[in-house]
């Protein structure tokens, strides 16, 4: 899976989760900056990414996160690993 598909893939997981299909989500986003995206749903989606592609975060991992393309680019440090 490349870049472009994980971060196709994660933002879908966003919108599904924050029920906002519209949501334009580039790397630079933050959860401060996206409507709906509080501690609860954060935890879901984290939840769904470890669903969608097979994988665990740590939760060092997760905290040290400060914006959408750093997820992207984690996610797929993770599925480098499996590989």
């Amino acid at each position: 899976m490349n870049e472009s598909q994980v971060e196709s893939a994660l933002a879908d997981i966003i919108r599904d989760v924050l029920d906002q299909p519209d949501l334009k989500i580039s790397r630079a986003s933050t959860a401060d900056q996206i409507e709906g995206w509080d501690s609860l749903n954060h935890i879901t989606i984290v939840v769904a990414t470890e669903q969608k592609f097979g994988i665990k975060f740590k939760t060092a991992e997760i905290e040290t996160l400060r914006n959408f393309g750093e997820l992207v680019d984690l996610v797929e440090k993770k599925l480098n690993q499996k590989s």
